[in-house]
């Protein structure tokens, strides 16, 4: 195993890195490391300014877009970390890559070079035929790793990069006696590099604006790509861009119309909530198998693709007001689910619409068991959490963590048939001056969905004590989920925050433009609550590709690289 160096990536000057191992040859123990000069020499006139990880998603899709969907991806992904109170397309400016970390991703990288370039998938991705397949050749590896470099980096490969990844080639396939294993270590090379491995943004002088600079083409596209498509930019959005029709707006308002217009649009929007709805929350949740025996991984696979498709349904293809997101009876059901909703559904039918009966009390996404289960505790149901999640997910309303010596025994005796349901054992907190202040923004908006316990499923009573499902909010006294999910849906504080969110997801940084986001909410409004239109209007105005005078001083990220 060769030891791993940690080195600075610098945001004014990101270093490529490649490294090949010669397998099956005398070379194998060792590796061969290349590395290319500073971003500025590597692209003259281009300026980094900004640089953001790629999610596992989209390090996903993109091999499934460049490759085909039939190009496995396995491996281990390390997490993202969110930072408090934002999205994780904020925390990507920030992540890191450790020396384990890029274990993983070189591994990964070369299963998937030597799937795209063996015998089975080789001929769709080589440009040309060597003159002798059992040896190099400089002006076939030329032509085969150019196009695949500018798709990877999204952006043309410099001249002095792909010299390096020729050159990696070439000496790749005299060991091994293969032209085809040499692209192969060349593709694993780029697929371990910075340019790949993050969004890496780079500027150009603005005309318009003399002195300032603006995101260049290639920027731009990517920018665009993973706002919209949570995918690469692919080649004819790097066309659109190389010719320069991403800086006019008219031809860049075209451009997104048809990006938004495409079916690959879902798979943004699904990304968009995914990031604001904390979705990652679903990979670590459990539940107690002997209070909760239907609770399972088929039913917790489903409790987020039955959110995302509601979210879908109601904004993508019906095109619907984003505020009747909290008020839709409208749903899909697969058996798993069935189970826990009590709706029979056949295993053959697969997912199927469903639309939940007027005095079910199940209104939006606060009804679906995925939000109920995912803001609970393994064993219980909890008022808090959920209020929590609503006031800091869906209205941005932060909520100070609760100090470190609270007394949790009362709220955690769901036994005591004196305390019978959580209304009760709350008292306790909302009583105490300590615990008072968070409670009383918290508890009044959880607890009308105490008619579902810890894993979603209705109940009619806790402990055989009735529940009582009153709550407030902004001063509106309501009933229930049902008259929950219409206070969200008429406060203003809803759509404001999905703007802001729509604006921090496009260019990963909360905005602190407060004006803006008005000026964005006041559209959003015009334009009758429509997702959609938020999402293009956000990613047509020029505010979007600006660059923050903090994005022009030199900042560090850290990359593992072998040596």
């Amino acid at each position: 195993m060769t030891p791993l160096r940690t080195v600075p990536l610098g945001i004014a000057a990101a270093a490529l890195a490649a490294t090949v191992w010669l397998a099956g040859t005398a070379s194998t123990s060792s590796p061969v490391h290349a590395e290319a000069n500073s971003a500025q020499t590597l692209l003259p006139g281009a300026q980094v300014v900004g640089m953001r990880r790629l999610t596992e998603a989209q390090y996903r899709n993109t091999i499934a877009d460049i490759f085909g969907s039939d190009i496995r991806v396995a491996g281990r992904f390390e997490p993202i970390v969110r930072p408090a109170h934002q999205l994780i397309a904020s925390g990507a400016r920030s992540a890191a890559i450790s020396p384990s970390g890029l274990e993983q991703l070189d591994a990964m990288g070369r299963d998937i070079a030597r799937q795209v370039f063996d015998e089975h998938h080789r001929d769709q991705f080589m440009a040309c035929q060597p003159t002798d397949p059992a040896a190099a050749d400089a002006d076939c590896a030329r032509r085969t790793l150019a196009p695949l470099g500018r798709l990877l980096f999204r952006r043309p490969l410099a001249e002095q990069e792909l010299a390096l990844y020729v050159r990696i080639a070439n000496e790749g396939a005299a060991p091994t006696k293969s032209f085809a294993k040499g692209l192969e270590l060349a593709l694993g090379s780029m697929l371990v590099s910075p340019w790949f491995l993050y969004v890496v943004e780079t500027a150009e002088p603005d005309p318009t604006h003399p002195g300032a600079l603006r995101l260049d083409g290639a920027s731009r596209a990517a920018r665009l790509s993973f706002m919209l498509w949570n995918s690469t930019p692919n080649a004819a959005l790097l066309d659109a861009a190389a010719a320069g029709k991403l800086n006019d707006q008219a031809e860049l308002t075209a451009v997104v119309h048809h990006m938004v217009g495409s079916p690959r649009f879902e798979q943004g929007l699904r990304a968009f909530f995914a990031d604001m709805l904390l979705f990652e929350k679903f990979d670590e949740l459990a539940k107690d198998p002997v209070i909760y025996p239907y609770f399972n991984q088929d039913v917790l696979q489903a409790l987020p693709e039955q959110m995302l498709r509601t979210i879908t349904t109601q904004l993508l293809d019906g095109d619907g007001d984003y505020r009747e997101l909290f008020t839709t009876r409208k749903t899909w059901m697969n058996r798993p689910l069935g189970a826990l909703y009590k709706v029979p559904v056949s295993k053959s039918q697969g997912w199927v619409p469903y639309e939940f009966a007027a005095g079910s009390d199940r209104s939006g996404l606060l009804g679906l068991a995925g939000f109920l289960a995912m803001y609970s505790h393994s064993g219980r149901s909890s008022p808090t959490l959920r209020g929590r999640a609503i006031r800091e997910l869906l209205l941005c309303q932060p909520v100070p963590n609760p100090p470190g010596n609270v007394n949790f025994t009362a709220v955690q005796d769901t036994a005591n048939k004196a305390m019978p349901t959580a209304r009760i054992r709350l008292d306790a907190h909302t009583t105490d001056p300590v615990c008072a202040g968070c409670h009383k923004i918290t508890d009044p908006i959880g607890l009308p969905l105490e008619r579902f316990d810890g894993i979603g499923a209705f109940r009619a009573s806790e402990n055989d004590a009735p529940i009582d499902v009153s709550g407030a909010m902004d001063d509106a006294a309501f009933t229930g989920a049902d008259g929950l999910g219409k206070a969200i849906a008429a406060s203003p504080d809803a759509t404001m925050c999905v703007t802001s969110r729509a604006l921090e997801y496009a260019t990963g940084r909360p905005s602190e433009n407060g004006e803006l986001v008005e000026q964005l909410e006041s559209r959003f409004a015009s334009d009758g609550y429509r997702l959609r239109r938020l999402i293009e209007t956000v990613a047509t105005m020029p505010q979007t590709y600006e660059i923050p005078a903090e994005d022009l001083k030199a900042g560090t990220t850290l990359v593992a690289t072998r040596r």
